[in-house]
């Protein structure tokens, strides 16, 4: 049974691998699309913004009904439910364009984003599970390598096909006549049409792989049977669980913080005084880049390097360089504030495989609770724009950030002094 189990973890793994660079390139579509929609509809900035809380919204709506979901019916048809919701979501913007209103396209986004935190819920402990107990965190980030692959392929995507049109040739000006706008309708219709598709595929992919996934999941009958038969909410009574939750938060709240202040900072007289478009290129390049390298880095690294004192490092060194950031100025204070993103790389899966290893709680409720903590993307953003508002400093904003990586240091250090967890397997729920 061992041996069955080990020989099916590869193409498995390989399988929900699929999976997390499908949801890094629909999320990553978001960005084009908040362009296209704000010269259709005529939107504000703060309406266009409206897109990325409807979409982070689902994360804290979502989350724990999805851990119930896996709870009963396991990650395989968790994962294709997921994906189907998804589907739903797509074609809800089509008919958010045939009806011309901007409200059905933002309940299409929650929709679409409850499908991909249900997927989420699933995957992470899933890829976890997949193999050898010690490198489960070596797995998951080598899986998030590949979710920073889609995102980078799917910004060009999106772009190519909502943006480059003679529609936006203006710089994504506010459309006037009916034949623009209906072109512009088009061309976001056809985007997700094609991404429909590409999810279609994965739903036939998964059900081909599911008794082979189902086969290669370590099984933890006792785990099993609680996590059928306890309330998601059992990952609030493990300290660990609640730890990482809160780790999970601050990671993501400063990473999504940083890249939205970050080309307006570099556009800064007092930073290096580009403009915009030369300011959100290296925002591209360097920061997103830097994540996407570091992701590969960080998997090799691991093989030799324990992942709790990984996670200390890159967090210490992540410490210095927010406060760098927010207490220079010119290019030290940029360099500093773009190198953030290679340091960012390891930290989501690493502290995501720790907590699940840690903690006492089924691995359904726990990733549930973890993935609630994402709408910390939501929550630090706007505190981190609202200091920047009122001090007049785009470099005061790196205070939220550097705040954060003090807390996710905590976090490390005490993963770290916790010897022999890293051997702990990572149950997944078999569904009824």
């Amino acid at each position: 049974m061992r041996s069955r189990s080990a020989s099916g973890a590869l193409p498995a793994f390989v399988t929900v691998t699929c999976l997390f660079f499908a949801w890094g390139f629909i999320t990553s579509n978001n960005d084009p699309l908040i362009a296209a929609l704000r010269g259709i509809y005529s939107l504000t900035t703060a309406e266009a913004m409206l897109t990325q809380f409807a979409f982070f919204l689902a994360y804290g709506v979502f989350s724990l009904p999805a851990a119930a979901v896996l709870g009963r019916l396991g990650p395989s048809r968790t994962i294709m439910a997921a994906l189907g919701v998804m589907i739903v979501g797509c074609l809800i913007v089509l008919a958010a364009s045939a009806a011309r209103t901007y409200v059905l396209v933002l309940v299409a986004l929650f929709t679409l984003a409850a499908g991909i935190t249900a997927l989420q819920v699933a995957a992470n402990p899933l890829a976890a599970a997949l193999g050898r107990p010690e490198r489960s965190a070596l797995r998951l980030t080598l899986a998030q390598a590949f979710n920073s692959v889609g995102v980078w392929l799917g910004v060009h995507f999106g772009a190519t096909l909502m943006l480059s049109g003679d529609v936006f040739k203006n710089g994504g000006a506010t459309i006037t006549d009916e034949t623009s706008r209906a072109a512009g309708l088009a061309a976001v219709d056809h985007a997700f049409l094609l991404i429909a598709a590409f999810l279609l595929v994965l739903v036939l992919v998964i059900f081909v792989m599911r008794h082979r996934i189902e086969q290669a999941v370590p099984r933890d009958p006792a785990a099993t049977a609680d996590a059928a038969g306890s309330s998601v909410f059992a990952a609030l009574r493990s300290g660990w669980a609640v730890a990482g939750a809160i780790a999970i938060f601050l990671y993501v709240g400063s990473e999504v913080s940083i890249g939205s202040i970050m080309i307006n900072f570099l556009n800064r007289p007092e930073v290096l005084g580009i403009s915009l478009l030369a300011a959100g290129s290296l925002l591209a390049n360097y920061y997103w880049g830097g994540a996407l390298i570091g992701r590969f880095l960080g998997s090799a690294v691991m093989a030799v390097t324990p992942a709790p004192i990984l996670l200390t490092i890159v967090v210490a060194i992540n410490v210095v360089l927010s406060v760098a950031a927010l207490t220079l100025t010119g290019p030290a204070a940029a360099y500093c504030a773009l190198a953030m993103g290679l340091f960012n790389s390891v930290q989501f899966p690493t502290i995501f495989s720790l907590t699940l290893q840690r903690s006492a709680a089924p691995s359904s409720a726990t990733s549930g609770l973890l993935c609630v903590a994402i709408v910390g993307g939501a929550v630090l953003p706007w505190i981190a724009g609202k200091i920047a508002d009122v001090s007049g400093s785009f470099g005061n904003a790196f205070i939220v950030p550097a705040v954060g990586y003090v807390g996710i240091l905590i976090f490390a250090v005490a993963a770290a002094r916790v010897k022999g967890a890293d051997a702990a397997p990572v149950a997944m729920p078999s569904g009824h």
